[in-house]
C-alpha cells in the first residue's frame, strides 16, 4: 500500500496523522509506504523527518483573517501547490490520500480527488474546519470524533473514530506515587494541573499571577504549571519575586503521563488532541477555550462535554480573574470530580488511530 497523509499548521493536525502512520507500520510493517505532504517551512517539515517518516512540502499558505498583502498572493500559491501535489500523487502512486485538516491539506486533497484517487478525512474538531467541509464533498469516509457531525459532513459517510493520539493514556496509566515524587508533591493536597501548551498561553500564565498575588506565600493546593517556552523567564521571574510554596514550574511537561497521573483537576486550553487525550485519563477538567482560533472551534469543542455533564468551563475573559479560584473549589469537591471524571471517561475512544485504519481499509477495498 501507498498511502499520503496530510495535514500541519499546528500539533493538532500533525500528530493525529503521525499516530495514524505508526499504526499502519504495527499492522503492515514494510507492507505499506506513507510519505506525508505539508506546507513549506511550517513545524510539520521539522518534526515529520525527526520521526523518521518522509515528507514533501507544498508552497500554499493560509488565508489572513485582516487585511494583508500576503492574501494577494494567495491564489498563486494554491495554483502552484495543487500542481505539485498532483506530480507528488502520480511519482508516488498513492492508492489513497488522507486528510487532518488545516490549509496544507487542500491542495492534495483536492489534486487527488482530480484524478480519481480515493481521499479519506479525519475531523478533529466538534465544529469542522473550513477545508474538510469543502473537501468531504468527494471523500469517502469522514471520520470524526463528535457526535452530531452530520451537521457539516454527509451523514452515510460519517464514521465515529475518535481522534488518534501518539502514547499510551488511559485512567490507569501513570503510578501517582511516582508522578508526585518526580513532582515533588506530597500526597496531602489536592493538585491542580495547569497547562497550556507547549509555547505557553498567556491567559493561563497571567491567571496563575494574579492568582499567587492573593496568597501569603503557600497555596491551599499544589499547582503543576506549565508556562511554556515563550513566558519561561517571565515567570521565572514572577515566581522569584513571589515565593509561594507547593507549585512547580516548568516551560515543558516531557511526562505528561505523570502531569495527568497526579492531578486531580486539570486546567487546559480545549484543543482538540487536548480533549481527547483528557477523555482518555479520565480527569476533571475546567476548559479555558482560546478565543483565537478559526470559527471559534475550542470553545465549541469544550461546550460538546461540558453539554454531557463531562467537564466544566470558564471563558478566556474571566480566566484570570476566577480560573484558579474554580479550580481550587473544584478540587476539594469530592463528589463533583467523582461525577466529573466518570463523565468525561464514558467519552474515551482508546483505538482511535486503529479505528481510522479501518476505514482506510474499507476505502481501498471498495476502490479496487
Amino acid at each position: 500500500m501507498r498511502i499520503i497523509l496530510s495535514g500541519g499548521g499546528t500539533g493538532g493536525h500533525i500528530y493525529p496523522a503521525v499516530a495514524v502512520a505508526e499504526a499502519l507500520k504495527r499492522k503492515y510493517g514494510e507492507e505499506v509506504e506513507i510519505l506525508f505532504v505539508g506546507a513549506e517551512g511550517k513545524m510539520e517539515m521539522e518534526k515529520i523527518p525527526s520521526l523518521g517518516y518522509n515528507v514533501v512540502g507544498l508552497p500554499v499558505a493560509g488565508l489572513q483573517r485582516r487585511l494583508a498583502l500576503s492574501n494577494l498572493a494567495l491564489p498563486f500559491k494554491v495554483a502552484a501547490s495543487v500542481r505539485r501535489a498532483k506530480r507528488v500523487i502520480k511519482e508516488f502512486g498513492a492508492d489513497i490520500v488522507v486528510g487532518f485538516g488545516g490549509y496544507a491539506s487542500a491542495p492534495v486533497l483536492w489534486a487527488a480527488q482530480r484524478l480519481g484517487v480515493p481521499t479519506l478525512i479525519q475531523e478533529q474538531n466538534s465544529y469542522a474546519g473550513l477545508t474538510n467541509k469543502l473537501l468531504a464533498r468527494r471523500a469517502k469516509r469522514i471520520c470524526v470524533a463528535y457526535e452530531g457531525m452530520e451537521r457539516f459532513f454527509p451523514k452515510e459517510r460519517i464514521v465515529m473514530t475518535g481522534n488518534p493520539l501518539r502514547g499510551r493514556f488511559s485512567a490507569s496509566g501513570g503510578n501517582r506515587d511516582e508522578a508526585l515524587a518526580h513532582y515533588g508533591l506530597s500526597a496531602e493536597l489536592p493538585v491542580v494541573l495547569v497547562v497550556g501548551g507547549s509555547l505557553g498561553t498567556r491567559t493561563l500564565n497571567e491567571m496563575m499571577k494574579a492568582w499567587l498575588l492573593t496568597l501569603n506565600g503557600t497555596a491551599p493546593v499544589q499547582v503543576i504549571w506549565q508556562t511554556g517556552k515563550y513566558y519561561e523567564r517571565e515567570m521565572q521571574e514572577f515566581l522569584a519575586a513571589h515565593p509561594t510554596k507547593n507549585i512547580w514550574q516548568g516551560a515543558f511537561i516531557e511526562r505528561m503521563d505523570y502531569a495527568y497521573a497526579a492531578a486531580d483537576v486539570v486546567l487546559s486550553r480545549s484543543g482538540a488532541c487536548t480533549v481527547s487525550e483528557l477523555c482518555l485519563v479520565a480527569k476533571p477538567t475546567i476548559f479555558v477555550p482560546s478565543p483565537n482560533v478559526s470559527e471559534d472551534h475550542q470553545t465549541k469543542n469544550a461546550m460538546a462535554l461540558v453539554a454531557r455533564g463531562a467537564a466544566e468551563i470558564v471563558r478566556d475573559n474571566e480566566a484570570v480573574a476566577r480560573g484558579m479560584q474554580e479550580a481550587v473549589n473544584l478540587a476539594l469537591d469530592t463528589k463533583r470530580l467523582e461525577q466529573l471524571s466518570a463523565n468525561i471517561a464514558e467519552l474515551a475512544i482508546s483505538d482511535a488511530a486503529e479505528r481510522v485504519v479501518k476505514q482506510i481499509e474499507a476505502v481501498l477495498c471498495e476502490s479496487k
